[in-house]
């Protein structure tokens, strides 16, 4: 039976010249044979220790920031498992890891896992490329940084376009089913009937 674990890690973000510090959801859904993580934040271990000994069929990438892939080489390395961004982000990715992704991610893409289908929706905003993972026989849907308990992701630095998320959050992600639990990047799950009523209020304020 598939299940999504959580594990939390900390270090840094780092962008435009500034630093800060950061805890990060790392999520690793599978079974008891095989599993992929969804980002690959700040250090390997605690996530391999989720992993427990499973095939990783694929590390994917929410997005390109340092904060999200600090650990993918290590975790790579020790699982052999192919990594995967949405090309829009490769410069981002760049900034920080040597390693070029062995996929490209695209909008409408299929990975499965533990016989499951994980559907790719490219979500561009919070930076240019990135990317949630829907799970419809689950209910879940994974948002790294686009969306949140209580809003879109920032967009006030390089890559990144408060228009864009407003319009990728509002066809991708909105017009899913409203139970659909969503996990974050960071923080707290909530659930896209729980944002849907409040896009006004967001556009309204602005980024």
């Amino acid at each position: 039976m598939l299940r999504v674990d959580r594990v939390v890690t900390s270090g840094t973000f780092s962008l435009d010249g500034g630093t800060w510090d950061v805890d990060n959801n790392v999520w690793v859904l599978g079974d008891d044979d095989e599993c992929l993580v969804i980002d690959a934040a700040h250090d390997a271990e605690p996530i391999l220790a989720a992993v427990d000994g499973r095939r990783v069929v694929a590390i994917l990438l929410t997005h390109g920031h340092d904060d999200h892939l600090g650990a993918i080489e290590a975790l790579a390395t020790a699982t052999g498992a192919p990594t995967a961004l949405h090309p829009a982000d490769r410069d981002l990715w760049d900034m920080s890891t040597p390693v070029a992704p062995d996929r490209d991610l695209a909008d409408g893409d299929v990975v499965t896992v533990g016989g499951v289908e994980v559907r790719v929706l490219h979500t561009p905003g919070h930076s240019w490329g990135a990317c949630c993972f829907v799970v419809p026989v689950l209910g879940v849907v994974f948002t790294g940084d686009t969306l949140f308990a209580g809003g879109p992701g920032a967009t006030g630095r390089s890559f990144s376009d408060f228009p864009t998320i407003i319009e990728s959050i509002s066809a991708q992600l909105l017009t899913l089913p409203s139970q659909t639990v969503v996990h974050t990047g960071h923080g707290d799950d909530t659930t896209i009937g729980a944002e849907a009523p409040h896009l006004a209020e967001w556009v309204a304020r602005g980024h």
